[in-house]
């Protein structure tokens, strides 16, 4: 389930990078090569583990894809909120700083 949440993720946030022109400069790109990594590391932990366990690894307790599943929208959110802390300190339109100019 981590591999299939961020895989997901990974594809969408690719395809938001690639047919949104203000998605580059909000810097989307590094979100989605975040979910890439996190998917390439899904895979290998999905390889290593289907060479010990064979036949086994495709019968999983529930409780184990519960495990996963919420692991991986963990994954997920971690990304959001790294990619949401990198955007505030860029402030690509300047919206953070004139928030905190502006005097009450």
């Amino acid at each position: 389930m981590t591999l299939l949440i961020t895989v997901i993720a990974a594809l969408i946030t690719t395809v938001v990078w690639y047919t949104k022109p203000h998605s580059r400069k909000l810097r989307v790109g590094s979100l989605a090569l975040m979910y890439w990594g996190a998917s390439l590391m899904w895979l290998v932990d999905a390889v290593v583990e289907y060479a010990e366990l064979r036949a086994e690894y495709f019968t999983p307790a529930a409780a184990d894809m519960l495990n996963d599943a919420f692991l991986g929208l963990c994954v997920s959110a971690l990304g959001v909120v790294i990619w949401l802390v990198m955007v505030l300190l860029k402030d690509p339109d300047g919206v953070v700083r004139t928030a905190l100019g502006k005097k009450s």
